[in-house]
């Protein structure tokens, strides 16, 4: 692959190939340069600006697959304008889906990706032949005391990943600070290795890294970042230039709808899979199928794959399924996802029984074996 440039794969809804390819090539124009390409003057635009179809088959009825080149040049170095010339103007309009990211080396070394990826992070846990069991303290409106009280019957059951639930920020009945102080204090009184992940998600870049900064010095021992609300290149601020050395949890809060629609939007494998890499995500949360959301068993295991496939030279990442999963599905799951992977169960390890402690103990010896 040519060292400048990129490729992205798209799904297009068209009633022929003619309207494919006319609607192909205003996906080559609106996504670079976004103006009439008959006015367009100098060779240099339209030989490196411009976009350019690679290729345009039909896959279905009505549906078609075009691969399209981009060159380095109109990225820059800003993951965010990475962003915007993949699916920029375009994903105002229907019957675009971006199917497949096909970044080149040249690209990722702008932006590096996750500090840590699967090996990290097992080499932080000293965890290498099982799954890895992460929990989140919540409901939201308990106290920061009975939050750590609940870290610490996880962390001393066994649990190798707490994470905050993503709805706890900075509220009055946990204020940041607070909680961070208390949760670390609990986990580290448990004697276990466990990381806790409190969620730094905030309205401002400066703020997220003062809570990142204040977290890690309370011995927090990774983080939960939602890009959805607070865009995606931050990860890529913690992970590689401000280098909070954290592994960092990228969750998919106010991302559903780029998903739900079959036709437009981005897929699961790139959305869940590859952006969550390429801006430097060690861990990827998403909703796993059965659950209480709409995720199917061939949507999860495209995301799992994107974590795990071979994209340039950057990290592999565990994928994390959560949302409704209980224990009785650990076994099946394990089957299907494999070692490499992440089981968040949350709400279901309280309710599995009323001995928190043991209930983490029966989650940890179901991935045993």
């Amino acid at each position: 692959m040519k060292k400048n440039i990129f490729f992205v794969k798209y799904l297009i809804t068209a009633k022929d190939y003619k309207q494919a390819k006319t609607k192909a090539f205003d996906i080559c124009v609106e996504q670079t340069i976004e103006f009439p390409f008959h006015l367009v003057k100098k060779n240099f635009i339209k030989k490196f600006i411009t976009g350019k179809i690679i290729s345009l088959k039909q896959i279905s009825k009505n549906l078609f697959s075009v691969l399209i080149q981009y060159n380095k040049l109109t990225i820059g170095t800003d993951f965010t304008q990475f962003l915007n010339v993949i699916f920029g103007n375009s994903s105002i309009k229907k019957g675009i889906k971006v199917e497949k990211i096909y970044p080149s080396d040249e690209i990722i070394k702008i932006w590096k990706g996750p500090a840590f990826g699967i090996k990290g992070i097992r080499k932080i846990l000293n965890v290498y032949k099982r799954p890895v069991l992460c929990t989140a303290i919540k409901p939201m409106g308990l106290t920061s005391k009975e939050l750590a009280n609940l870290a610490y019957k996880f962390a001393y059951g066994g649990i190798d990943i707490i994470k905050d639930d993503h709805g706890l920020a900075n509220q009055k009945f946990a204020p940041f600070k607070q909680r961070i102080k208390m949760v670390c204090a609990a986990v580290k009184k448990s004697g276990k290795k466990c990381l806790y992940a409190p969620n730094i998600t905030a309205d401002t870049t400066d703020e997220i890294i003062r809570r990142a900064l204040f977290a890690k010095k309370c011995g927090a021992g990774a983080l939960v970042i939602s890009p959805g609300l607070t865009g995606f290149a931050i990860i890529n601020e913690l992970a590689n230039k401000i280098k909070i050395n954290l592994p960092l949890l990228f969750h998919p809060a106010f991302l559903g709808s780029f998903t739900v629609n079959k036709t437009s939007g981005i897929s699961h494998y790139a959305l869940y899979g590859q952006l969550a890499r390429l801006c430097g995500a060690d861990i990827a949360i998403f909703p796993n199928f059965g659950g209480r959301f709409s995720f199917t068993k061939k949507e999860c295991k495209e995301i799992d794959n994107a974590c795990k496939d071979k994209m340039a030279n950057i990290k592999k990442i565990f994928p994390a399924p959560g949302g409704g999963m209980t224990l009785d599905k650990i076994p099946y799951l394990k089957k299907f996802y494999g070692n490499d992977v992440i089981f968040l169960i949350g709400g279901a390890l309280i309710d599995a029984g009323p001995d928190i402690i043991e209930n983490c103990k029966k989650f940890k010896k179901l991935i045993l074996y």
